[in-house]
């Protein structure tokens, strides 16, 4: 499996929970210490990749801000993972800051660029991926990858619902069994809806079905072409766990 990571990731970036000072050193860790793990460290997103997804006076603005250079290099991160995964090479995004609050024109939840989108329309604007299916299993809804990628009416987004872990799987299987045709499938990989973080549902169980489920997809409707990119998850020892069930069924 490629992780795309930087240690940059590990230092604190600014006074929200995301950015919080250890919540990626145990996934790094945990990630690190199994050698089929290929680690990739990114460059920052060019500010033409931004454009694509974000107005000027919007990356002016968080221009003005300390974690700046860290949200590009998130968002880098997550080009790098997009070229891998159109090449075939499936790969997640061990990044921080999240992206999928972040709209076109503003941003909250803790999000400053929308990986998601950046990544996407990187694809779009430099290869042939044009339809891409996005589940996103944060807690929360993705309302920033709604806002951008939703007027291309080329990427079909899924943000589950459900009260037991049992109906969510059935959203999510359900869901992608009656997908449209796609070029390639991506995660908002948010671990804030497990048990002993905010939502407190889905079990590591859960994970490593969601992945087995994407990667299933993927193979059988995409080329294998698939990849991932961290949103929330604020148990920093749980998020470890929950991340490595998750790419046990995904690679």
């Amino acid at each position: 499996m490629k992780i795309i990571f930087h240690k940059a990731f590990l230092k604190s970036y600014d006074h929200t929970p995301a950015g919080d000072q250890n919540r990626l050193l145990p996934s790094w860790k945990l990630l690190k210490s199994d050698p089929s793990n290929e680690f990739i460290e990114p460059k920052p997103a060019a500010i033409e990749c931004l454009e694509r997804a974000h107005t000027k006076s919007q990356i002016e603005e968080i221009k003005k801000h300390s974690y700046y250079k860290t949200a590009s290099l998130s968002a880098g991160a997550a080009i790098k993972c997009a070229d891998l995964a159109k090449d075939g090479i499936n790969s997640f995004g061990l990044i921080r800051p999240p992206g999928h609050h972040a709209s076109r024109d503003s941003n909250w939840g803790f999000c400053y660029f929308n990986n998601i989108a950046v990544s996407l329309l990187h694809l779009r604007a430099t290869s042939s991926i044009k339809r891409a299916f996005i589940l996103d299993f944060d807690l929360h809804e993705g309302d920033g990858n709604i806002n951008i990628l939703s007027p291309f009416h080329d990427y079909e987004i899924l943000n589950p619902d459900a009260s037991t872990e049992e109906e969510y799987l059935m959203i999510v299987e359900n869901a992608l069994k009656n997908a449209q045709d796609c070029d390639i499938i991506v995660a908002s990989a948010g671990f804030d809806q497990g048990i002993g973080d905010w939502g407190n549902l889905l079990s590591e169980e859960s994970y490593d079905k969601i992945g087995r489920i994407m990667k299933e997809f993927s193979l059988k409707r995409c080329n294998g072409r698939r990849y991932a990119l961290l949103e929330g998850g604020y148990n920093s020892e749980r998020l470890a766990l929950n991340i490595k069930a998750f790419l046990d069924g995904f690679r």
